[in-house]
Parts: C-alpha cells; structure tokens; sequence
C-alpha cells in the first residue's frame, strides 16, 4: 500500500498549533515496516526532527539493529512477515526494553487496541495517516521519554537523600574570581576537573558551569563515586542490557563525577575509552550507544598524588585536568558567611517545614571567628541543625573558637559571655526535648557524655553558688 500522505510537504505539520517536535538531535529512531514506501515515507519525514533514523523490514532485521545500536523510539508495523511486531514489541518489553514504541497497521479493531497498549505501546496508529498525525505521536513518544529520563534522575537523587544544588553564593573577591573562571570555560566543551577539600561545593560550582554551558539545556547528572559499590559502578555508569547507564542518561547534558579518584583503576581505562571515542558499552552488551554529554569531575584528594602512588591512570588524569579549578575553603572568604547563612534559611526552611530563625549581626561575627574545617557543607548543616531547634546551635563550635572570644548578643542590646550563652542554649534544647539527653545530644551535634559533663559542671557551679548565698545570707544552703 503506497503512502498516502507522501506528497504533503512536511511543513503541513508544524505552525501555529505546534504539533510537530522541535529538532531533538539527541534522539533516535527506528522504523520497522515490511513496505519499502511506507519505510521511505517515514523516514524523509522524521529525518529533519531527530539524530538518527534507521529503517528494518522485519522483525528479525529490527532485532540485529537493536543489538548494535540504541534506540529511544520504536515507529512499528503491526503485520510484518514472520515474526509479528506485537510479537517483538512483547519480546523487548520482557527484556526489559526502555524506548518508546508507536504501533502503526492498517487493520485495526478494539482488541488489537488493547493487546498493544497491554505490550505497552505508547501509541497506534491506523494506516493512511498524515504527516501531522506521525510528528504528532513522535512528539509526544520522546516528550514521554524525557519526562521518564527526568523522574529517574529525580527519584536516584532522593533515593540518595540528596537535595538538589543551589547556585555559588557569595560576593568576596575570591567568589567573584571562581565566578569568572567557570564563565571562561563555559562555552568550550573541554573536560574541567575541581579540585579542594571536601565540603568546599565542587558541586555546586560543576552545575554553575552546566548552566552557563551549551549543555543548559540538557540534564545535570552528578554521581559520586565513593558512595557507590565497586561491584556496581560500572553498571551504574555504562548501563547493561535492558538498562541505561548515568551516561547515556545525562545525553545533551552534563555528567558530574564526584570524587572521580575513588574509581577501581580497571573501570579508570574504560571511562578513559568512552572520553576518547564518545561512545559507550553497557556491561554485557556488544551494542556501542553514542554520548553526547560534557564530563566533569572532582576529587578531594590530591589526583596528582594518587598518579605518583599508582592508584590512578596518568592518561585518565591527563585527560580530565584539561582545566583545573581548585575550590577554596571556607576560611579563605568569611565575609561570605552572611550571606551563605541568609541563604541556607531561606532555601531549608521550607523545605523542613520550619519558620526561618532570626540570626543577629553579632551572632553572625561570632560564627566568622571560626575557621570552618567542614567548608560550606558544615556551616550548612548547622544552619539546618539550628532550624530544627529553633535558634542558632553553635554550641558545637565553642572548643574550637579562640579564647577569649568577641562576645555575641542573644537578643537586642544584650551581650552575653560565651559560656552563658551556651549554657542558655543548651538548657532550651533540653528543654524542647522534654530532657532527653540523647535528643538533646544529636540536635546540639555533640556526644551525650560532652552534654552530661557540661550539666555536671553547671550542677555544681549551682551549688557552690548556693553555698556562697547561703553563707552571706547567714542560712544554710537548700534552706
């Protein structure tokens, strides 16, 4: 049967309503039709809108093109010689197949209908059909796609109990210069490792350089490597059959390797490999799926190091310190600290379901005297701890804060000394927890046996005060 929309221009679909897909150069698809027409047809049509478009007579044929390569959409006969595509389309499905899959026949009825959306078909289609009908079951077809792509990376990232990153944060000289630096960077697609101590947001600066980047557009897939099992890595990168990997996941985006130094030095070669070709293998797979996504890595420890100690490949590390962008610590931009604690209250609050706490000018003084080993990640989990009590926690801070400290005010135009106000602090929390000293001791972010030795010292203070009282007073004490 001849194609009966192969004269409309292609044009016919797209205008006003919108109805054709934008041009997805990401995506790719395979036709599968025994009539040398309709292939034809299909083909010219999609051939402008996505990456690449393969053309099958039989399922058979189809089945050899699947082994080689990836697909994200299946357009696919019905009645096809031998093997049936319902039959195939059942087959994949079982396999664990991810792509989309339109159905096309010119012998229709309820039944067929429903055994294709039970084999899990997205769509069919009834032979003759316009062009505006195919462009508009693809859209539809690779938006599914996308929005499965999303959620998946959505899902991995609570999964993890990982919150989305915000943007860089700060004003000092040496923010301003980081800032500068990923703006150089951007707009080439070189491989860009970030080097600093842990906690210092080489995460936060890999998704600055995604968004200011040509890959915007596309997803941010980070993925620390120190968190996932040697055992399971590879699979977790590359994929394996029936599964796609974080690589081919972040197509058209930017994939984020996290402390990069902590892969097994046989999966180092083969991350080496997919660098050098831009093509990747899923584990048990003889297919080769083409990438399309910036690499960006990061590591706290010293990768030079590791090259000279032999726990890292020289190539590899040459191959990823293209640019190198070393993150500074905390205690390099303390002037920053306002902003950044301004920052952690207005994103954390809400999403823990608490009021915003008030922090005072000389609160904020007091937490700048610290030197900060955690960087940015601890001064964000105090912030958090604090939004859980409902008043800035600092009590953790006080051993490592020079002595004797600036005083900080709790209150308007009170100043109190540091042992006071620790003493105040921590007596509200244990107050808030109804006297619970290990609630008390995880919210203060210090050992119960620190909390219970600071409740024996104050104990006895109490009563050697009673003592001095009572004495003055010429009572006896507790009287």
């Amino acid at each position: 049967m001849p194609p009966p929309s192969t004269h409309e221009p292609a044009s016919a679909a797209t205008g006003a309503e919108g109805r054709g897909p934008q041009r997805r150069p990401d995506a790719a698809v395979l036709v599968v039709d025994d009539e040398p027409g309709m292939r034809h047809f299909l083909e010219r049509t999609l051939a402008p809108r996505v990456g690449r478009v393969s053309t099958a007579a039989s399922a058979e044929e189809a089945e050899a093109l699947l082994q080689r390569h990836r697909y994200d959409l299946l357009v696919l006969d019905i009645a096809l010689p031998g093997k049936s595509g319902l039959a195939l389309l059942q087959q994949l499905r079982a396999a664990g197949h991810p792509g989309e899959v339109v159905l096309i026949t010119a012998y229709a009825d309820l039944d067929t209908a429903i055994e294709a959306m039970r084999a899990g078909a997205g769509d069919l289609l009834l032979k003759p059909f316009r062009v505006a009908q195919v462009l508009g079951a693809v859209r539809q077809a690779l938006e599914r796609a996308r929005l499965k792509r999303e959620n998946w990376l959505l899902r991995r990232r609570l999964d993890e109990g990982t919150p989305p990153p915000s943007g860089l944060v700060g004003r000092s000289i040496v923010i301003k210069g980081l800032q500068a630096a990923l703006q150089r960077v951007a707009g080439v697609d070189s491989t860009v490792l970030f080097t600093g101590a842990s906690g210092t947001g080489k995460e936060l600066a890999a998704l600055a350089l995604h968004q200011l980047s040509t890959h915007a557009g596309g997803p941010f897939v980070p993925v620390n490597c120190a968190t996932v099992s040697p055992a399971l890595i590879e699979a977790e990168l590359f994929g394996q059959a029936g599964r796609d990997g974080l690589l081919v996941h972040a197509r058209g985006g930017t994939l984020f390797l996290d402390e990069v130094g902590e892969l097994p030095l046989a999966l180092q070669a083969t991350l080496l490999r997919v660098l050098e070709t831009r093509r990747v293998r899923p584990v048990g797979s003889e297919q080769e799926i083409p990438i399309d996504a910036r690499m960006v890595a990061a590591s706290s420890r010293p990768l030079r190091a590791e090259v000279e100690a032999g726990r890292f490949r020289a190539d590899l590390y040459y191959r990823l310190q293209v640019v190198e962008i070393t993150l500074p610590p905390l205690a390099a931009h303390k002037e920053d600290i306002p902003e950044l604690v301004a920052h952690f209250i207005a994103t954390l609050a809400p999403r823990l379901g608490v009021p915003p706490i008030e922090v005072t000018d000389d609160e904020l003084r007091f937490l700048q005297q610290y030197d900060w080993p955690g960087n940015v990640r601890e001064l964000r989990n105090l912030v958090e701890r604090s939004l859980i009590v409902g008043a800035l926690n600092v009590s953790a801070l006080y051993q490592s804060l020079p002595r004797p400290a600036p005083l900080p005010r709790a209150g308007p135009g009170r100043p109190v000394d540091l042992q006071t106000l620790e003493r105040q602090h921590i007596g509200a929390v244990l107050e808030s927890v109804d006297g619970d000293k290990t609630r008390a001791a995880v919210l203060l972010g210090i050992s119960r046996r620190t909390l219970e030795r600071r409740c024996a010292e104050w104990a006895l203070e109490a009563g050697a005060a009673g003592a001095t009282a009572a004495a003055e007073g010429g009572t006896e004490p507790g009287r």
